[in-house]
């Protein structure tokens, strides 16, 4: 299995974390506005490069989970990270409510059979784990996903958080490298990021007023992540709580996780056999009849 790269936002893997010791901004002194915009365009530059030895290799797959409040900037950093990387050698999935057909399933099923081939990156715009954060904060879903067994709140969230690790531990065994993100803003910034859309009317579209009402659940859903994130934090399968607040500083950060991570891979192109001159001119010959 592949090591996790150390960064200052890797969440610690002996349950540790805490929330409410996690930055949402950026640290004094860093670099900010046209500076870091050019260092996330440089690691995007990169990434073009690894992709494409990931995609000839044909060994591996990635797989980045994002998760986050609303308003953290889920769309805006994955569009940045992956802009001019080939579209043909990543997919993005999002997930929302669970369909009909999907909760005929278990949890863990519609995001499993969306998991990227070897040699591609997949991107889960929320994923599984809002099994262990939606549903934690309003349990009343779990009466519509048709549970075998009576439901045991004071053990459910623990057996699906097992289930995340074995499900994520086979993935590294069998050659998917896991990235988790959690795009931590703070409640002040995402205030501010619904009153731009709110009164933008290029953004109003984005506006919902059920985003307002889940703001009423904040320490809920504060707490479920602190709980996911201590419990599903591994080398195998890391967590890492982005600062959100600063949005060109956030993409740098995933961008710089990601191409750091990919980098430690030791990716190359396959080896061929070397022709001959007289191969060469045979085959030019060939193609030029």
């Amino acid at each position: 299995m592949f090591p996790p790269v150390e960064t200052p936002y890797l969440v610690p893997f002996d349950g540790s974390y805490e929330i409410a010791k996690a930055p949402t901004g950026p640290p004094e002194g860093a670099p900010g506005g046209s500076e870091i915009n050019k260092r996330r365009r440089e690691l995007t530059g990169e990434l073009k490069g690894l992709q494409r030895r990931l995609y000839a290799q044909d060994k591996v797959s990635v797989l980045l989970v994002f998760q986050a409040l609303d308003a953290a900037g889920k769309d805006g950093t994955i569009r940045a990270v992956m802009s001019g990387v080939d579209p043909a050698g990543f997919q993005v999935f999002s997930f929302k409510a669970p369909s009909k057909q999907e909760l005929d399933h278990d949890f863990l099923w519609r995001t499993a059979k969306s998991l990227p081939e070897r040699g591609r990156i997949g991107i889960f715009n929320r994923s599984y784990y809002e099994e262990v954060l939606v549903v934690r904060v309003h349990p009343e879903y779990l009466g519509g996903q048709k549970l075998p067994w009576p439901i045991d709140l004071a053990t459910i969230w623990e057996e699906r958080f097992e289930s995340i690790r074995d499900h994520e531990l086979h993935l590294a065994r069998s050659g998917t490298v896991v990235l988790k993100f959690f795009l931590n803003v703070s409640k002040q910034e995402q205030a501010k990021r619904f009153l731009s859309r709110l009164e933008n009317q290029h953004k109003r579209w984005k506006f919902s007023p059920g985003d307002v009402a889940e703001r009423e659940h904040w320490d809920a859903y504060h707490h479920a992540f602190e709980e996911a994130l201590r419990a599903t934090s591994r080398p195998w399968a890391p967590w890492y709580s982005i600062p959100a607040d600063d949005k060109p500083y956030m993409r740098y950060c995933v961008a710089k996780t990601v191409v750091d991570t990919l980098e430690a891979l030791d990716l190359a192109y396959p080896e061929v056999a070397d022709l001959t001159d007289e191969e060469i001119e045979r085959y030019r010959e060939m193609l030029e009849s």
